[in-house]
């Protein structure tokens, strides 16, 4: 084996055992793909805690996907914690087959992401996908989704006519933009469909049915699913204590609900829903934090307790 086969391994066992390892000042500044979604602005913000407290500058890049995928491939951001799988699979299965882009950990368990409708639409007899084509009129053939480069499942299923959907429209806009023409349709009891995922706060604040027979489009169980952290290729190498933090931080639906309900219903930043979930759960550091040290070398955890007054 090679010594750098060797120093390789030697890093990759020291992740594993949970060693922290001090990164070098090329490694000090973070930039984070942020996909203009609210549960990845509240992840991102968590993340971003975390590091200034360790020492780290950060920075947020607003990305489509599609532009996300391409920027880790090409170096210009180096972390981005929105891998939601299946749905992103078959659409970005190159830049997993060809090393483009690299998995540092698993963030998520128990999500799912398809189209809902309002309770009352469901209670009218819409409650799958093949319910939908039959009331053309009152959805207005239309399908409400968020920004470009985010909606390809939809817009396959629409080209492909499955579904009997072959002449309906796919409206992209974005999460915010969404969720207005939905918070007006439920208040008026108009019909509509659109697209919908858990953590959310859509799922606290509005009575909705997750539509079946989206196996095609989304995945089995109402496109359940896992969501991943993805880094430009090296990442791990050039940067192990910083990737260290990323593939440590595992959150939970309810923990991102409320994380994101702070942001989306009480109108606090991101940075302060970050800040306040924390103070309110500070064990959790326990996890994120273990084998992870300050940019300087010193033990992470205990650092981050007292520069957040914990």
């Amino acid at each position: 084996m090679t010594l750098k086969g060797i120093l390789a391994g030697m890093m990759v066992a020291s992740l594993a055992a949970g060693t922290a390892q001090a990164d070098g000042e090329a490694c000090a500044k973070v930039r984070i793909g942020d996909g203009g979604w609210t549960d990845i602005a509240f992840t991102n913000a968590t993340a971003e805690l975390l590091l200034n407290a360790l020492g780290y500058e950060t920075e947020q890049l607003l990305l489509g996907l599609d532009v996300t995928y391409v920027s880790l491939q090409n170096g210009q951001i180096d972390v981005f914690q929105g891998n939601w799988r299946p749905v992103q699979d078959d659409q970005y299965k190159s830049f997993f087959d060809n090393g483009y882009v690299e998995v540092l950990g698993q963030n998520l368990d128990g999500a799912k992401y398809t189209l809902v409708v309002p309770d009352y639409v469901a209670g009218a007899g819409v409650k799958s996908f093949a319910d939908l084509a039959s009331h053309p009129d009152e959805f207005g053939k239309s399908i409400y989704a968020i920004e470009p480069g985010t909606n390809q499942m939809l817009i396959d299923m629409v080209a492909a006519d499955r579904h009997g959907l072959g002449d309906w429209s796919v409206v992209e806009s974005s999460e915010a933009g969404m969720l207005s023409q939905v918070a007006r349709a439920i208040e008026r009891k108009e019909w509509i469909v659109f697209l919908g995922w858990a953590p959310h706060p859509m799922n606290v604040n509005y009575d909705i049915t997750y539509l079946s027979g989206g196996d095609i489009e989304f995945g089995p169980n109402f496109g359940g699913a896992t969501v991943h952290t993805l880094s430009r290729p090296g990442y791990a190498k050039e940067c192990p204590n910083a990737a260290k933090l990323f593939a440590n931080l595992l959150f939970d639906v309810d923990y991102e609900n409320q994380g994101m309900n702070r942001i989306m219903t009480d109108g606090e930043s991101p940075a302060d829903a970050a800040k306040a979930m924390v103070e309110a759960e500070p064990h959790r550091l326990d996890r994120w934090l273990d084998g992870v040290a300050t940019l300087s070398g010193e033990p992470g955890l205990p650092a981050v307790r007292t520069a957040l007054g914990l």
